[in-house]
């Protein structure tokens, strides 16, 4: 029997696409100004010491004019010596020099780009949850390591040596003219052509290399969902088609790759044709004035090893500008994520919003509106007009049709989303007024799908206490009270007990195991206020009720907000609130919505289809 193969999904594809018209490298470029201006010292020391040696090099042809026209035409053996050894000394002083340079900008460009990826890091952890639902991850990932790595080849290579061989081609050039004007004419030439032919190549290469490096991100997006969905891939056999989706897109790069490796060949075969056609036809004319005396030999000789000397600077424009334009792509894409703005802190709380109001001790929901940032305009919120009071010490169960805005109102509590409009307060103080990093510390959250790091056990857990104290030779009460509320004793028959190292996404544990180690986390810093969004939903019955019945204690000294879809999490809360079309529908205890909400007695009776309130199905 055939297997039938289903179509791959296609990768996420980065939001920000390949601007038309790009602004030229220069201005793209400059934006790097902030990160080298630290060690802008070593880089001009740098950049001296490369001028300094590659201009060396025209002084050759002097040494070699005064070999020619003295000791080799006088036959004076000991002048030769003196010029061979004069020659030598310059070459092995210009080597010296060239080492020297690299010597100087090796560490100082690693600290840059060091300094690059952290404030990216750094970023990443402080823009809107938003930005990261629309990124894909690969495009991240190749932004922090590939980008950074061609933007520091650039500083330390490309960017000085524009400097020095532009230096270079125009001291060669005024020594050329100063040997012999007439024949230095004939080598600029070329000078217009060339300059045009390089400023068509900018643009294309520039639009091919954006392309490259934006394909390189998805192929990595590939690759890392094909790594963490390994088990989906082998369970339904889909490993074709993930391989066919990662062919296509390597020949998509390959392609690209070929372009640019012909634009490239295009530039090179220019940069090179038109420089030896000039030095070719100096090289005529220059044999009949030095046939006819109007020209020495040794002038000749000096001035084809000048010209000579200059073919290397002319020759590597190709390459210098071809990673140049890699470079400015590469600083696009990284600041396309770094001008991305970032979650707003929270204004500072005035004495009158510091103060809780009467009547507003806990968590309260007023007149909020929802709805996520990408929506099309006009589009019906997710959330209309919610009104809620969750008293101090009380647990209120959150109970609603799938999709009807559970777990978006458990995410604006501790601001990973922001309201669109109306007001959250805790003890009376609003939220927006909050700075973050204070009401992530009074409010714990766990979530649906638990999401566990490469570490240990007990560093995953202590994450919800700020990193707490302990280790393998120290007892941490705290962990133990949180492992043992989230009826975790399994940790204790790993290999290393809580230093067991869980491995990517924790996925070395069960998914029961990975949920009873997030609620770990979010009760093992007694926070002020909880918020739980379905945290056990992966349990089996009998687990379940030991956790119900350690959990209880924690919410009998918390405020509480969980989300519930079954009666034996709805009975751990004081109170129900009853979601239904983006507000709440009833608020009331458990027995008293049984009696009075036919949507609530749906939901409760284990067919999740959304109910009006007269028992009619709705959108």
């Amino acid at each position: 029997m055939p297997t039938i193969e289903a179509p791959a999904l296609a990768p996420v594809e980065t939001p920000a696409p390949t601007p038309v018209g790009a602004p030229r490298a220069v201005p793209t470029l400059m934006r790097l100004w902030p990160y080298v201006r630290p060690v802008r010292g070593r880089w001009f020391s740098a950049a001296v010491v490369a001028i300094v040696a590659s201009c060396l090099s025209l002084v050759f042809p002097f040494v070699l004019k005064w070999l020619v026209d003295g000791p080799i035409t006088e036959r004076d053996q000991r002048g030769v010596w003196i010029g061979a050894a004069l020659l030598l000394a310059l070459g092995v002083v210009e080597a010296v020099l060239f080492g020297f340079r690299r010597w100087l900008v090796a560490r100082p460009l690693a600290r840059v780009e060091a300094a690059m990826r952290a404030d990216l890091y750094r970023h990443l952890q402080r823009v809107p949850v938003a930005f990261h639902d629309h990124w894909a991850t690969g495009q991240l990932l190749s932004r922090g390591t590939t980008d950074l790595a061609v933007i520091r080849m650039f500083l330390a290579f490309p960017l000085t040596f524009l400097v020095v061989n532009g230096v270079t081609i125009v001291a060669g050039f005024a020594v050329l003219l100063a040997q012999e004007w007439t024949l230095g004419l004939v080598l600029l030439l070329p000078v217009l052509p060339m300059i045009y032919i390089c400023y068509r190549f900018e643009g294309r290469y520039s639009a091919a290399t954006r392309r490259a490096q934006d394909q390189v991100g998805d192929l990595a997006t590939v690759v890392e969902e094909s790594v963490l969905g390994i088990r989906v891939i082998k369970g339904f056999g889909r490993h074709r088609s993930q391989a066919r989706i990662f062919r296509e897109l390597s020949e998509k790069l390959r392609g690209t790759e070929l372009l640019k490796a012909r634009l490239l060949a295009t530039l090179l075969t220019a940069l090179t044709f038109f420089p030896e056609l000039a030095l070719g036809s100096a090289l005529v004319i220059g044999t009949v004035q030095v046939a006819d005396g109007a020209l020495s030999a040794g002038t000749l000789v000096a001035f084809l090893s000048t010209a000579l000397a200059l073919r290397w600077p002319v020759e590597s424009l190709g390459y210098l500008i071809a990673m140049s334009q890699e470079a400015a792509s590469a600083t696009r894409r990284f600041f396309e994520a770094m001008d991305a703005p970032e979650e707003e802190p929270g204004a500072t709380d005035t004495a009158e919003a510091a103060r809780p109001a009467d009547g507003e001790d806990g968590l309260r929901f007023e007149d909020v509106t929802f709805r996520f940032p990408d929506a099309p305009p006009g589009s019906r919120p997710v959330l209309d007009g919610v009104d809620l009071h969750v008293r101090r010490g009380e647990t209120m169960a959150l109970v609603g049709a799938t999709g009807s805005g559970k777990t978006a109102l458990t995410a604006l509590v501790p601001r990973l989303h922001e309201v669109s409009g109306g007001r959250i307060t805790l003890d009376g103080r609003d939220v927006t007024a909050m700075d973050r990093s204070e009401l992530r510390g009074l409010v714990s959250v766990a979530f649906e799908e638990p999401t566990l790091f490469s570490t240990s056990v007990a560093e995953n857990v202590r994450m919800g206490a700020g990193g707490a104290a302990g280790g393998a030779d120290r007892p941490d009460p705290a962990l133990d009270r949180a492992l043992d509320i989230a009826q975790a004793g399994f940790v204790h028959h790993l290999p290393d007990g809580a230093d067991t190292e869980v491995g990517e996404q924790g996925l070395s544990l069960s998914g029961g195991q990975r949920q009873r180690l997030a609620l770990a986390r979010a009760v093992v810093g007694d926070p002020r206020f909880l918020v739980l969004d379905d945290p056990l939903s992966a349990l089996d019955v009998h687990t379940e009720a030991a956790v119900e019945a350690a959990l209880r204690e924690v919410l009998a000294q918390t405020t509480a907000l969980v989300v519930a879809h079954r009666p034996s999490t709805v009975l751990l809360a004081d109170r129900v609130a009853l979601l239904s079309g983006g507000r709440i529908a009833a608020v009331g205890t458990h027995h008293e919505l049984l009696r009075e909400s036919a949507e609530y007695r749906h939901l409760m009776s284990g067919d999740d289809r959304p109910q009006g309130p007269e028992g009619d199905a709705t959108r």
